[in-house]
């Protein structure tokens, strides 16, 4: 593989985050049904909850890439994608930190 190609240089991150997205599906799939559960205990609201989680998941998965991927070189280790995890989930905080900190 070419080191000069720009996938090839974001390999890790491509890999951290697409991990952490695979299990933030399965996440969000879990939370969706107990919110829905908790809140109206219908089909509708389960899968309106769903879409809207995995509408933030996938806003976040952008967001994050696009601001940190050319800095990601570590290797992909449980750790790193618990982080990615974590950050998927918490990306308007770490937004509005990054915001405030320029």
């Amino acid at each position: 593989m070419s080191t000069q190609d720009p996938l090839w240089k974001l390999r890790h991150a491509l890999a951290g985050v697409g991990l952490a997205l695979l299990l933030s599906v399965l996440l969000a799939a879990f939370a969706g049904a107990a919110l829905g559960d908790l809140v109206g205990d219908s089909y509708g609201t389960r899968v309106a909850l769903y879409a809207g989680l995995l509408v933030h998941v996938l806003t976040g998965a952008v967001v994050l890439f696009v601001r940190v991927a050319q800095h990601e070189t570590a290797p992909v280790s449980f750790a790193r994608v618990a982080r990615w995890l974590a950050s998927l989930w918490l990306w308007p905080l770490l937004w509005l930190a990054g915001r405030s900190r320029t």
